[in-house]
C-alpha cells in the first residue's frame, strides 16, 4: 500500500477517536459534575532509508496522543437537598467504589439506611481520613460549611475528603461521573469552597459540541473519500498493467 494511503488512514483513525470523544461530551451534557473532554493530536515521524528525492526521507503520520478534561467548572443549580454539594474551583470528592477509591465532581448525595452518605450509585462518600462518613439517627439537621465540615445539631460529624490530583491530565474517566486518579492526590485543605444545597452541572455546551461533531464528521468523510480515491487509482493502474501484459 502506498504511503499516501497509510498516512491518510492514520488520520482516519485519529478522527474516529475525536468523534467518539465529542459524542461522549454530547451524551454527558446533562451529567452533574462532568467536564468537557478534549483530544491532543501530534505528528508521528517515520524516517525512510534509501530515498533519493528531497523531502521524501520522513513520513508524517497523525497520532492520537492523549485526551484531557477541561478545567472549567459547570454552572450551579441550587436545590433544597442539604446533601447536594458543589466544590468551587479545583477539587474532587472521594468515593469508595467496588473497584477502589474514585474521584467525582457530581455532588448529589443522600443517606443510606445505615446513616452513611452515598452517591446515586450507592458509593460511600469518604472523609479526610479516607473513611466513609456516617450520620446517626439523632442527626436530623445537617449542615456543611465552606471548608467541608459536615455537622448536625449534635455537633461535628466529619470533614468531607476533598482532594486534588498531582497531575490532572492523568485522570481517566469511568462513565460520566467517576474519575480514576492514576497519579497521587493530595487533600485540598485551603479553601475548598463547598456550597451546600447546590449541584454543579456539566460544563458541556451542547450547541458547541454539536457544531464540533459536524465539523469532525465532514473531515472524516473527506479523508474517507481520499482513501477510496487512492484505492481506485491503484486498481486502475493494476488493470492497465495487466491488460498490457
Amino acid at each position: 500500500m502506498e504511503n499516501a494511503t497509510t498516512i491518510a488512514l492514520s488520520r482516519l483513525v485519529a478522527q474516529q477517536r475525536a468523534m467518539d470523544v465529542t459524542a461522549g461530551n454530547i451524551a454527558n451534557a446533562a451529567t452533574p459534575g462532568y467536564r468537557t473532554e478534549r483530544m491532543m493530536f501530534s505528528d508521528f515521524l517515520v524516517r525512510q532509508h534509501g530515498t533519493a528525492a528531497p523531502g521524501d526521507s520522513t513520513l508524517v503520520y497523525a497520532q492520537d496522543r492523549a485526551s484531557y478534561r477541561d478545567r472549567q467548572s459547570g454552572p450551579l443549580t441550587h436545590t433544597a437537598n442539604p446533601l447536594d454539594l458543589a466544590i468551587g474551583g479545583d477539587g474532587y470528592f472521594t468515593l469508595r467504589t467496588p473497584t477502589g477509591p474514585r474521584l467525582s465532581r457530581a455532588g448529589h448525595f443522600g443517606l443510606a439506611p445505615d446513616g452513611g452518605v452515598i452517591d446515586d450509585s450507592g458509593n460511600p462518600l469518604l472523609d479526610s481520613a479516607g473513611q466513609p462518613i456516617r450520620t446517626s439517627p439523632a442527626d436530623s439537621t445537617l449542615r456543611v460549611t465552606a471548608d467541608g465540615v459536615l455537622a448536625s445539631e449534635n455537633g461535628p460529624i466529619g470533614t468531607i475528603g476533598i482532594v486534588t490530583p498531582a497531575d490532572p491530565l492523568q485522570l481517566k474517566g469511568e462513565g460520566g461521573r467517576l474519575l480514576n486518579a492514576t497519579a497521587t492526590t493530595t487533600a485540598k485543605t485551603a479553601d475548598p469552597k463547598v456550597t451546600q444545597g447546590a449541584i454543579e452541572g456539566s460544563s458541556v455546551l451542547a450547541t458547541v459540541e454539536m457544531t464540533r461533531m459536524m465539523t469532525e464528521l465532514r473531515e472524516f468523510q473527506f479523508v474517507t473519500q481520499f482513501v477510496q480515491g487512492e484505492g481506485d487509482r491503484q486498481q486502475n493502474a493494476i488493470d492497465k498493467i495487466l491488460r498490457r501484459g
